[in-house]
Parts: structure tokens; sequence; C-alpha cells
């Protein structure tokens, strides 16, 4: 897919990997609109390209605004070629303990964010983006939906569920809409605010960014992002294993 003059939205593009995506379709020529929470973070990254860069406030834990996203984009940039569904939330447990149900708000933001919102806006968006000569549907799902962690369980079965829904997306769009690629990005451990407080080895936002572009650029169908490459080894010969590493990440 050539870049250049083509138009995306990406959630999540104010901040960590979706900030480093927009900036990096920005540098191919791309024309962005950023969907974030945060006006002044937002206003902060468009205002480095504000010939190229543009952005809508929205909460998409919210199905009444996940709807305003949806009309506001059709209305405004109808020649959207490119969304990049990249906006998630995790919820962390602790280590050691069986739950509680006070923590069902989060439990449910979290998967609003994670899995509702990108299948509101693949399929309202679904018009646009069937009638450019080329377009991308980009779904950024994570390493942990292949073997989940114990302490994020909803955060797993979420990014589990959204891998489940490109691929069956995938099969409609081959069928109905071919020039609509769906692009599953399994994300590795990166440096974000969302792992700010855990140690390990981190991938830069910026590298994993230019992973999934380099994706969309390839017309790849999956991008298994820095080390989710051995992952992707490991669960399918050794299952069992898979899940032993992950366990405690």
């Amino acid at each position: 897919m050539h870049l250049e003059q083509k138009w995306a939205l990406v959630t999540g593009g104010n901040t960590g990997i979706g900030e480093q995506v927009a900036l990096e379709l920005v540098a191919k020529g791309a024309h962005v609109v950023i969907v974030a929470r945060d006006r002044d973070r937002a206003q902060a990254v468009t205002a480095r390209h504000p010939d190229r860069m543009t952005f809508i406030q929205a909460d998409l834990s919210l199905p009444d605004e996940q709807d305003r996203v949806v009309r506001e984009v059709t209305q405004r940039f109808p020649q959207l070629a490119i969304l990049v569904n990249n906006a998630g939330v995790q919820v962390n447990m602790p280590a050691v303990s069986i739950g509680s149900g006070d923590q069902m708000t989060r439990f449910r933001s979290e998967i609003a964010v994670n899995l509702t919102a990108p299948v509101a806006l693949s399929f309202g968006l679904m018009p646009l983006l069937a009638g450019q000569p080329e377009a991308a549907i980009v779904n950024v799902s994570s390493g942990l939906a292949v073997a989940p962690k114990r302490t994020a369980p909803v955060y797993c079965a979420s990014k589990a569920g959204l891998r489940a829904f490109s691929r069956a997306l995938r099969y409609r769009c081959e069928d109905a809409a071919p020039e609509i690629r769906v692009i599953d990005v399994i994300m590795a451990f990166v440096d974000t605010g969302m792992t700010r407080d855990r140690g390990g080895r981190k991938m830069s936002a910026r590298a994993s960014a230019k992973a999934i572009v380099a994706g969309i650029e390839g017309q790849r169908r999956e991008v298994w992002v820095g080390k989710t490459r051995l992952l992707r080894i490991v669960g399918h010969l050794f299952p069992r294993l898979a899940y032993r590493l992950m366990r405690n990440g």
C-alpha cells in the first residue's frame, strides 16, 4: 500500500504506540486523524504537523462516543482509507488473589476500549473503507492474546477476542470487500505509559510503530512485533511452554 496522501485514523494516537504510529504515517506522506480522550495531549501531538494531523476528542469506553466518532469521521473524512484500532486499557490485579466484584466498572471499560470500540469502528467505517481503491483495518492485539498472564485476565481475553475478530473480519472482507486488508498486529512488551511501573526489557514505542506501518505497506495479514515472533514459534510447537513463560509476565 502506498501511504502518500492516504487518510488514516489512529485511536489512542496521542501517546505511546499510537502517537508513534501517527507520526510514522505522517512521515510517509499520509494525513492522520487522532482519536483520543486527552485534548491537551492530542493538541500537542497534532501541533507538530498541523497541516497533516487533526484530532477528535472521544472516550471510546462509551458506546455513544464510539457511534459519534463514526458519524463525525463519515461526515468530515469520507476519503478515509486506513483505520488503526490501537487504543488499549490494561487493568492489573494483585499477583495473588481471586479478585472482587468492585472492579467490574473498570473491567467493563477495559472490554469496551479493547474490543467493543474496534468492532464498532470497523463496521461503522466499513462503507468509507470499501469505497477506496485500497484500504486497511489494523487491529493491535498482543502476545497476551496467544498466552495470557494471571494479573490481567480481562485484558488478555479482550485481546484474544480482538484477534479472533480480525480473522473473521478478514474472511468477510476477502469475500465482499477485497480492497480492504485486515491486519492483526501481535504487539510485544513495549515501553509505554501502560508498562511504566513494570520491569523487564521493553521495545521502544517508535520501533513497534515502524513495524506496524511496515506491515501496512507490505500488505501483511499478521505483524508479529519484536519478541512475539519467538512466541509464535514456541506457541505453535510447545503451547504449554508458552503458557508457562507468559503466566507471570
